[in-house]
């Protein structure tokens, strides 16, 4: 998380999960940043990453830059590698 933190960057997970599953979740795994849940699916419709016929998700990482553009995409077991983002956040900090 100290890269982000060195890139101003604020992380976030979205999950198709239900809030008091994410608390657990949350609690569980120590988490330093937000949960958010989106047990409706209208965030990971809208961002096109929603697979209807199994009401998921596919794991997938976003960056955003402070205009709201998406300034980088990694999808599968790419996303559960932060350094990606973490890269993709410092370029964005020195634009």
């Amino acid at each position: 998380m100290a890269k982000f933190d060195e890139a101003e960057a604020q992380v976030l997970a979205i999950s198709t999960d239900n809030t008091p599953t994410l608390a657990h979740w949350a609690k569980e795994i120590n988490a330093s940043y937000p949960l958010l849940s989106d047990f409706m699916r209208k965030t990971s419709a809208a961002y096109g990453v929603l697979v209807p016929e199994r009401g998921i998700a596919n794991r997938t990482t976003f960056v955003v830059d402070g205009e709201g553009r998406i300034q980088h995409i990694e999808e599968g077991s790419a996303a559960m590698d932060p350094s990606g983002a973490a890269t993709a956040c410092q370029r964005i900090k020195k634009k």
